[in-house]
Parts: structure tokens; sequence; C-alpha cells
């Protein structure tokens, strides 16, 4: 077993994983170590826009992980994805940059998170951003490592999207990150120049050449190291051999809301009991990791069209656009290469509610199925309509206390009765969205037929085709130690221990009106200024 020895180890190269290390880096005094489960971004599925819709259903760069059967979903499994690359989830999601609404920072500080309110964390979302769209004003940054743009070359369906959502009464909205939410937009990703911008590119590229960051990939992280209760290294697994990097000042997890929580109950972090039964030695007792698991479900509304040269498909007239397509991005970056599939967001209410929408709209210029693992002949378009703050909660635990086996997940979709009954009022509200008379020349017959007006068949269709929109997030609760749940303070450290923090998505009291990967900056930006004090 090789030692070697930094200030800081990271474990996970993701989203918040490449913020902490690139920014600690900046200070050439400071040593970085930042360890990747992965390989590397440096691949055409990651870096043409494009490519994660092949990479997802097929599990490239992928954990790969499925939820436990759903008893919200007739038993059915679930799946979540989850980016095993360099940069993360950031690596293979659709690049869409949204921060989420106001009020949700303000329910984390109410909550007793000091420091988590809006105006709190506004300087750290534009700290983070380069603005191609709006420029620099009140609630946008620019000069930051994440470059956020406009799509080069939408689909002339949003536009007709954006009419049908008018009809309905909602409005056209300039910037859902800015002043309010409330309404419909083009989206904003996370792409430079036709390309992706994911977390690697903007935080750690930057730094590659430097001695003091040390990035090692491959790197399957399988225990934190303590002595008594302080954190000093953590052991890592390649290439079938076991190593051991130290950490003279902090260890800091970021593995995202299912690899924290279950990198924490293998290191003797967790649920007492639940170690105890699987013989893992306790370390410390901390009964919410893994607990307060939530996500956005979203359901899918599919449709048949014509109009093949404007949406995404299966035909010989579709190959042939491909190729073109493909050469395009080759020559120019412009093109079907550089569409993120999503490429209209909506931000509404059931209940009449502006100022904090509860639904998120997103027009998919292509037939999603089951995340594109069913392929149908022909074109389409999608509308994907998700519930943002639902009420059910879920759980990570460990399967066994072996490493390489995957955790156990568990988003208890549809448990709690409200959220059936909210996203079927959502679903309504895109039904008649899709048949408005804006969509009326692109509109043909619809995969999985539902009407609005059948409030029964609409809870049915729910359950048969209803599943993750990738925003898992909650599973180390930040939160007081007085909250029998919470796993880390305020300043994101482990309750009980030392110089171990977590930072990245689990860290969330409450799951966010939008969009994740945003978020997830935003907090492992602050998560810089905390660690250097």
């Amino acid at each position: 077993m090789t030692q070697q020895e930094f200030d800081y180890v990271i474990v996970g190269g993701g989203s918040a994983g490449c913020c902490v290390a690139g920014r600690l880096a900046e200070n050439l005094n400071t040593s970085v170590c930042l360890l990747e489960a992965g390989g590397s971004d440096d691949s055409v599925f990651v870096r043409a826009p494009l490519g994660f819709a092949a990479t997802a259903s097929l599990n490239i760069n992928s954990w790969g992980y499925e939820t436990v059967p759903q008893a919200g979903f007739n038993g059915r499994k679930g799946f979540q994805p989850r980016g095993k690359v360099m940069g993360g989830s950031s690596s293979v999601n659709a690049m869409v940059y949204t921060r989420g609404n106001a009020r949700d920072y303000d329910n984390w500080s109410e909550l007793g998170n000091q420091g988590w309110s809006y105006q709190d964390v506004l300087p750290y979302f534009k700290k983070s951003e380069n603005n191609e769209c709006f420029g620099e004003n009140a609630y946008r940054g620019v000069g930051g490592p994440l470059n956020v743009s406009y799509l080069r070359s939408p689909s002339p369906l949003n536009q007709a999207f954006v009419q049908a959502c008018n009809e309905q009464g909602i409005p056209f909205n300039e910037d859902y990150n800015g002043e309010q939410q409330f309404g419909v937009s083009p989206a904003q990703v996370t792409q430079k120049g036709g390309e992706r911008w994911n977390a690697a590119r903007a935080y750690i590229d930057p730094h590659r050449q430097q001695h003091n960051l040390h990035v090692i990939s491959q790197a399957h992280a399988t225990q934190i190291v303590f002595e008594g209760k302080r954190a000093v290294g953590v052991k890592y697994l390649s290439n079938g051999v076991t190593h051991e990097v130290l950490a003279r000042k902090e260890v800091i997890v970021a593995g995202g809301a299912f690899g924290s929580p279950q990198l924490l109950m293998l290191s003797g972090v967790g649920p007492a009991g639940h170690l105890q039964d699987l013989g893992i030695p306790l370390v410390h007792d901390l009964p919410g990791v893994g607990q307060n698991l939530q996500d956005h479900i979203t359901t899918v509304l599919i449709y048949k069209t014509s109009k093949i040269n404007e949406a995404m498909g299966f035909s010989l007239t579709g190959a042939l656009n491909l190729v073109k397509a493909i050469l395009e991005w080759r020559s120019k970056r412009t093109g079907w290469i550089t569409s993120n599939v999503s490429e209209t967001q909506g931000f509404v209410s059931t209940e009449g509610n502006s100022a904090h929408p509860n639904i998120q709209l997103a027009l998919c210029t292509g037939i999603v199925d089951d995340h594109a693992r069913k392929m149908h002949l022909g074109h389409g378009y999608t509308l994907h309509v998700t519930l943002m703050r639902p009420k059910s909660r879920g759980t990570v635990t460990l399967a066994s206390r072996n490493p390489m086996d995957k955790p156990l997940i568990d988003p208890a979709f549809l448990k709690h009765p409200d959220d059936l009954v909210t996203l079927a009022s959502a679903t309504q509200m895109g039904l008649k969205i899709m048949a408005s008379a804006a969509l009326e020349s692109y509109r043909g017959e619809m995969l999985y037929p539902v009407h609005h007006d059948q409030p029964d068949k609409i809870q049915s269709f729910l359950r048969d085709h209803s599943d993750t929109e990738y925003h898992p997030v909650g599973t180390c609760k930040m939160g007081s130690v007085q909250d029998p749940l919470a796993v880390v303070d305020s300043e994101l450290r482990v309750h009980g221990l030392s110089a171990l923090r977590v930072v990245d998505a689990s860290v969330m009291p409450q799951l966010i009106s939008g969009n994740t990967n945003a978020p997830t900056i935003m907090i492992a930006e602050k998560a810089v200024d905390l660690i250097r004090g």
C-alpha cells in the first residue's frame, strides 16, 4: 500500500469536488489531492453536448444506479444515473443552469442554518458564473469559471411552445435566475462555444499543471481513516490495489447524495444499528446519515411529429440529418449536436403562487421515453412535468460492508399522498399546454395517450411513466446539533467529528425549486470560504 500526504483530501471529482479542489489550489502553498472514481472527461461524448443522450441511457460514465422497487410505481424500479467521470454529473447532465427560487434558501436559513439565506448565497452564484446571456447585473455575474450561455442552435419548436404557454396564461420571463422565477424561458446552459462546460473544465483544467494539485482518477474511495474522532485520511482502491492518502488539515467528502452517505457509513459514521447489523465498527453514531433523501419526480408527455427537421428521432432522413449535424458541429460548433434536448424551461404553480412556483416544465426536442432507453421510430417531442418540492422522504442505506457494492436507494416516490395529487394537477396543466393552438402544426399522436379531463387515468399514468429528474439531495442534511437528522452544521462540518466536512448536494436540508447543479457549485464556492476561515 502506498501512502501520500496533502493538506486537503477531497473525495469525488464532481461538481462540488472540482470546485473545492480548484479554488483551494489557487493558493500555491496549499497542497490538494482530488480522488475521482471515474476516468477522464476528455471524450467527445462529454464535450459534444448531445453526447449525454447516449451516455445516460447506455450507462457510460455513470454509476448506473437503480432504486429499490417503488410502491408508488407499482413495484417498478427507478433509474438513477450519476456521473462516474471527471466532472461527475456535470459531465453527463442536460446542462440546464437553474439556481432555484430565492425562497428556497430563505427556508434553509429559517431552519437554523445561519449564512444560507438567499442574500447570503447570491454572491456565490455570481462568483461562480461567467454569464453570456445577460452580462453582469444585480443577479448575474461575469468572470467566474462556470460559463453560462444560451443554446447556439435551438429548434423553432421552442418558440411554438412559448406561445402555447402564453395561451395558457404563463408569461414569458426573460431570466428565471433573476428577479423572478415564474414564467417560460429559453434554457440557460453550462456551455461555451458549442461545447459542454462542466465543473472539471471550469475549476480543474486551469490548475492542471500546478505542482500543488494532485488529481487521481480511477480511484474508488473505500474508507475514511480516523484517529479517534479526527479524520486523517482516505483509503482508495485503484487497479485492485489499496492506497492511502493522508490529510494534514481536512478530509472533504464530495461524493453526492448517494456516494457521500455511503462512504460515511462504510467508515463507521452513521446510524449505529444499521452499521452494527453489517459488522462495521462504529466511529460515531449519526442517525441522519442516509436519511432525508429527496428527489424531483417527473413525468413525460410524448408526442410524435411530422416535422422531422425540427425534432429529433429515428428515420432515414433523421440519420442523414445526424450525419450532417456531426459534420457541422466538428467544423462550426453549431447545429443539433449543441442541443441539450431540454431547450425551454417553464416554472409554474398549481397553487396560484407565482412568487414560489412548485412545478417545472421542460420541453425536450425529441422523444424521451424511460430516460431514452425505450426507442421509437419517427420523430417527436416531450414535455417533462416535474414536482419541485415533493413531500416524500426516502433513504440511502448500505447493501453490505463491501465498498464495491452499490447502495440501496429508496427515494420513496409518491409515498406522501400529496405528491400524487399535486403532480396530477401539474400534468393536467401540461396536457392543456400541449393541446394549445400554437403547437397544432407540430402535434401528432401522443404516446401513452391521456387527456386532461381524465383524473383517474392521469394518476394511473403517473405511476407507470414517472421517475427521477436526476436531482437527489439531502442525505447528509445541514442543521443544528439539536436536529436528530442533521449530519453537518452550517459550516458543513460533520457533527461530533473533526477535520471532516461534506460538500455537495447531500447537505441540502430541503430540495430546491429547480435543477441542482448550479446550487451544488454555489455550496462548494461558499464551502471554500468556510474552509479558508
